[in-house]
């Protein structure tokens, strides 16, 4: 890996995690018991790659340590849903829809069910 790729990569990743708190800060959780904000991050964050994934393909000629800077970078930071989400709708483009169905479904389950693994881990350990 070059080290100019790692450090766009590192200085867009700050630049999204930075956004993503403050706009998870826009309503608490604990005040209507639906994440508001972290649903708000992950729906902008999604239209936002979508904006950024074709103004790429169809304006901009970029280095490849930009493109890195904005998607893996600053919207990786911000939300990997928007990474999940352009993956998905890649493979639906492509007309792969039971790739794109069982990535969809298998991401959501798998990744649920690896969380309560982990908790059930740390659990055992320090029940």
């Amino acid at each position: 890996m070059k080290a100019g790729m790692i450090a766009a990569v590192a200085a867009g990743g700050g630049l999204g995690s930075v956004a993503r708190y403050f706009v998870s800060q826009v309503q608490n959780p604990t005040w209507t018991g639906f994440p508001y904000g972290i649903f708000l991050v992950n729906v902008s964050g999604g239209f936002v790659m979508g904006v950024i994934a074709e103004l790429l393909a169809l304006r901009f000629n970029v280095s490849t340590e930009m493109r890195a800077f904005l998607t893996t970078g600053i919207m990786g930071g911000y939300t990997t849903f928007s990474t999940f989400s352009l993956e998905s709708a890649l493979l639906i483009q492509r007309g792969a829809i039971g790739t794109a169905a069982s990535y969809v479904a298998g991401s959501a389950i798998l990744s649920i069910a690896a969380l309560f693994a982990g908790l059930w881990v740390v659990r055992a350990f320090y029940g």
